[in-house]
């Protein structure tokens, strides 16, 4: 629900002092609670300040001003209803800031007025704004993800223009102070005791102009060039992660740093490796014999191949693990387990002697040789670590 004039407190109280109070009293007492209630300095009790900090500056914007004192004086608040500058109740603190201070860091004239050069040290406190941060996507492959790498890759972006050094201005002269703003960047309007501050609609903010336009860069002191980058990627990255490269994005104006570089690693899948995490997932044949009675069997890893051991009566499907051979952890932080699923491989062709040997192992069996129906496991097992 909306403030109404009726539940106010009253101005004089909110600043502390007497109703036949002077300017100058006025504007101490102003000074001492807007120090007081600023939200930088309540940083555990900021919703409370902002709302204080409100309040003391809307009493001010009365009692500061002869002909909003005087209707208040006889008439209250409601004397106030529809007087500019008289309600903050409905305006957010950054709009507050924004639009009569100069920014939440106190770069306006008020703030340098109150606590001498702004609420953080100084009106150039944040300094000229970052330029653009910029994106490529660069696709590397699972080896390449386990061991890391170091990758080469080309983006164009905006230099500064090396005839004129980024100044925009033709070779021999320099860009001219904006007179419509006087350098500054921007124009500033008073309301009561209030200034609003804009940017120049002359200079665009730059606080120059430039008369005279370099010939190679039209004036925008940027030149578009192709330049190649090395990118370290960690090992054990994962799909999709996000490489920052700091300060290699766009050029900020007014000589600001830099945007930054991110680089979207897509790691490619593999052909037969599945990964899940730090884990990997592989499918290797082995033949009925082996399932039955066991043996040894070689299995590939991403960097060589080494020998697994398969039990007697290893059922198809079956999964073993051969532990530390996965995916390095991108911390640093030990490595996943290769999993190895064992399926029973069933050749498509056999000798008259082959044949004759499981016709005779079917009879022992007691089975009559037809293949029974399943679903494949291997294609649930994949679902579960892709999904």
């Amino acid at each position: 629900m909306a403030r109404t004039m009726s539940n106010k407190r009253d101005y004089y109280e909110v600043l502390g002092v007497k109703k036949d109070a002077p300017p100058d009293e006025i504007k101490k007492a102003f000074r001492d609670a807007a120090k007081k209630w600023h939200p930088d300095r309540n940083p555990d009790n900021k919703a409370e300040a902002e709302k204080r900090f409100k309040e003391v500056a809307e009493a001010y914007s009365v009692l500061s001003d002869d002909e909003k004192r005087k209707r208040y004086d006889q008439f209250g608040h409601q004397g106030l209803q529809g007087v500019p500058g008289a309600d903050f109740s409905g305006v957010s603190i950054d709009d507050l800031f924004a639009s009569f201070f100069g920014g939440r860091g106190g770069s306006g004239s008020l703030f340098e007025d109150l606590f001498g050069g702004g609420a953080g040290g100084g009106g150039g406190r944040y300094g000229p704004a970052p330029g653009a941060s910029l994106r490529f996507e660069l696709e590397i492959t699972l080896e390449e993800a386990a061991q890391g790498v170091a990758k080469k890759i080309e983006i164009t972006r905006d230099e500064l223009c090396e005839t004129c050094s980024g100044s925009g201005a033709k070779a021999g002269t320099r860009p001219a102070s904006c007179n419509y703003c006087r350098g500054t960047g921007y124009v500033t309007r008073s309301q009561g005791f209030f200034t609003m501050r804009t940017t120049c609609p002359r200079c665009g903010g730059r606080g120059s102009t430039i008369e005279a336009p370099c010939e190679s860069c039209k004036g925008t002191g940027r030149e578009r060039k192709k330049i190649r980058l090395e990118v370290p990627i960690p090992a054990g990255v994962e799909d999709n992660t996000r490489v920052r490269l700091a300060g290699q994005g766009e050029p900020g104006d007014d000589n600001g740093p830099r945007g930054d570089l991110y680089v979207i690693v897509r790691v490619k899948e593999h052909d037969f490796f599945i990964r899940r995490g730090r884990d990997l997932l592989v499918e290797m044949p082995i033949p009925y014999t082996m399932a039955v009675l066991g043996g040894e069997i070689e299995v590939p890893t991403l960097e060589n191949r080494v020998k697994l051991s398969v039990p007697k009566s290893t059922p198809s499907g079956k999964l073993l693990r051969l532990r530390g051979l996965g995916l390095p952890d991108v911390s640093g932080y030990g490595r996943g387990d290769l999993f190895v699923r064992v399926v029973i491989h069933t050749p498509k062709k056999v000798s008259k002697e082959q044949e004759e040997l499981l016709r005779k192992l079917a009879e022992l069996e007691q089975v009559n040789g037809k293949p029974t129906s399943q679903s494949t496991f291997f294609d649930k097992l994949r679902e579960f670590f892709t999904e």
